[in-house]
């Protein structure tokens, strides 16, 4: 029976691509995955929130895929990277033959407004050689659940379903396939070019484009032309310059431009641990990113999208009325994220359930209201103002957070297990008051600001005495528990508690000696942690490394921390991008790319560069 189940096992990890095995594409609307066997395995259209029209990453048999790749292609012989400071990519493959690649991008969508057009250009082209390629477009709408009829026309190919059309325009023939695609084998010799133009609509009279060479041309230059424009903004000039660059390009490619939202990851379900339950939609907007958001773009230069995230923010806040505010919401600001269960599609590498919503929404997380204060001074710190609108908005915020922040909750890292008084949701409260305090008094706003002092030095007594463990030498995760948790580590990064102090370096010792998979961290331990709930194991996380690095160079251990923010460098994927999670193989793991990884990583790689530059020529730089 072990051996039917491992062998079962094998034939289904056969089919799938290793997660990091993929680059990403978008408009500021959506994202498509491209894997390095040349195919696209995820997209949902028109919105990241859309059901998905690719799929086959989540069901390799009838999720749908739109691949462009030479025959009897070989995994070793791909190479994939992005045009400099572009979001364009280019898979290059290798063979006998000769060499082919091709070239795909989505033309950027500026509209504030939602729209239902969308255009994924992909041009492949032969460097030397002569090489046999083929192409296959086979859409699965609605996560697989909807039917579709193709429609072959003198231009090109039209996928409808009843809600939902792609119009696919290729520069050579094509025909209809027996299950629902469509496909064309072709032969190019060296600088010969064949050119693809994928579009979306809901109208149903929706004709094709007539000349996918013009259009893909035009667009490309276009295109090119924004991403380079932007990073130029981009005002770190510190160590890791490129590391920073590409998380940047990565944040910028996860913003919804119709509202400034920022996804905390294009997919969903993609497995904490295979064959595991950890799955979990994250194409929504948390709020407890949003410290971590607006400090990485205002510390790199990028004000303007700093500012839409601060209005998308602003209209939360303001949403909420008298109640706690929620966690999470759609990127277009919507309450309402209900978690179903996909029983159609058998999930990456067989790991079920696939879930669509998010069912953490309902929770209570107090931690949220402590990075949304916290994301608001760093925004005040910048423009040196506070309007009284916006003031009133916080003011009504904070006197409910004041009758409420000893409440238990589901905490930061949302666990299904029951709620408790978790150390990091109070800290956060206490940065809540703390972060009111210094702009009320840095622009003399209206404030109880005895009532407020009072409170947060109450959170703070309260943290020393119940969160630390005498027993473990250790801040812990929860009051009365001996578990340790990394966001512990925040301690430090949000300045409760300075780097060098005693209790934090002995915390810091504590999470290395029961966390640590050198140099990755898990957020905690599963088996002594407060119950999350949920069945089998997950990888470490990412965002937990970071912070890692960013508490030693706080607390002056510069060599310890550069020595492990170089290693985490060899665990991005070829192309420079994070999942949430690594596996105990270096593998990645959960959903992909994650924004929280890569805003901990632009936030480490500051800290520490500036810690740097204030011993730059000094050899000792701390053990």
């Amino acid at each position: 029976m072990a051996k039917q189940v491992q062998e079962e096992v094998r034939e289904k990890s056969q089919k799938y691509l290793p997660i990091a095995d993929h680059g990403i594409i978008g408009d500021l609307h959506t994202i498509a995955l491209i894997g390095k066997n040349g195919a696209i395995d995820w997209c949902c259209m028109p919105s990241f929130d859309s059901p998905s029209v690719f799929g086959q990453i989540l069901d390799a048999k009838k999720g749908g895929f739109y691949s462009i790749a030479p025959k009897n292609l070989s995994s070793n012989e791909v190479k994939q990277y992005y045009l400099p400071e572009t979001n364009i990519l280019v898979t290059r493959f290798l063979s006998d033959d000769g060499v082919a690649e091709t070239t795909d991008f989505m033309p950027i969508q500026h509209s504030k407004v939602k729209t239902q057009h969308h255009r994924l250009m992909r041009g492949v082209r032969v460097v030397h050689g002569a090489v046999d390629l083929e192409m296959i477009c086979r859409p699965a709408f609605n996560y697989a659940r909807d039917k579709h009829t193709v429609d072959i026309t003198k231009k090109g190919a039209l996928f409808r379903s009843k809600t939902f059309t792609l119009a696919l325009t290729p520069s050579i023939p094509h025909e209809q396939d027996d299950q629902g695609g469509v496909r064309a084998s072709f032969t190019l010799a060296q600088n010969e070019w064949a050119h693809f133009l994928l579009e979306s609509t809901a109208d149903k009279e929706f004709e094709p484009a007539q000349r996918p060479h013009g259009e893909y041309e035009s667009g490309l230059a276009d295109t090119k032309a924004f991403w380079r424009t932007w990073l130029q903004q981009c005002r770190y000039q510190g160590r890791w310059r490129e590391n920073v660059h590409r998380s940047a390009l990565t944040l910028k490619l996860l913003t919804y431009a119709p509202t400034g939202a920022i996804v905390a990851a294009p997919t969903t379900s993609l497995p904490e641990g295979i064959g595991g339950e950890r799955n979990w939609d994250y194409r929504f907007t948390w709020l407890r990113d949003s410290a971590f958001t607006l400090h990485s773009l205002l510390l790199l230069g990028f004000y303007d999208e700093a500012e839409a995230f601060a209005d998308w923010l602003t209209a939360r806040f303001y949403e909420s009325g008298e109640g706690a505010i929620q966690p999470m919401y759609t990127i277009d600001g919507g309450h309402e994220l209900p978690e179903l269960e996909l029983d159609n599609l058998e999930g990456y590498e067989g790991s079920r359930p696939v879930r669509i919503g998010n069912g953490a929404y309902k929770q209570l997380q107090l931690d949220v209201y402590g990075e949304l204060f916290d994301a608001i001074y760093i925004l005040f710190s910048e423009r040196r103002g506070m309007y009284y609108r916006g003031w009133k908005i916080l003011l009504r915020a904070l006197d409910w957070l004041g009758n409420n922040w000893s409440t238990p909750d589901e905490g930061i890292w949302e666990v299904r297990g029951g709620r408790r008084a978790f150390l990091h949701s109070r800290l956060m409260c206490w940065v809540a008051f703390d972060r009111a305090i210094r702009m009320a008094e840095a622009q003399g706003l209206p404030a109880p600001l005895e009532e407020w002092r009072k409170t947060r030095d109450t959170i703070y007594d309260e943290i020393m005495s119940k969160g630390w463990n005498e027993d473990k030498q250790s801040f812990v995760q929860y009051y009365g528990s001996d578990t340790v948790d990394a966001s512990a580590l925040l301690l430090s990064l949000t300045r409760f508690v300075d780097g060098h102090d005693p209790r934090m370096v002995k915390t810091i010792e504590r999470i290395k000696k029961e966390l640590m998979n050198e140099p990755h961290l898990y957020r905690y331990s599963i088996d002594r942690a407060a119950s999350d709930g949920l069945k089998g194991h997950e990888g470490t996380f990412s965002i937990c490394t970071f912070w890692l690095v960013e508490a030693l160079a706080r607390a002056g251990r510069l060599e310890e921390a550069r020595q492990n923010l170089e290693e985490m460098f060899t665990y991005a994927n070829h192309l420079g991008l994070y999942s949430e999670e690594i596996g105990e193989k270096g593998e990645s793991l959960g959903n992909f790319p994650q924004a929280f990884t890569h805003l901990a990583l632009i936030s480490a790689c500051d800290a520490l560069d500036r810690e740097l530059n204030k011993f730059s020529g000094n050899s000792n730089l701390g053990k």
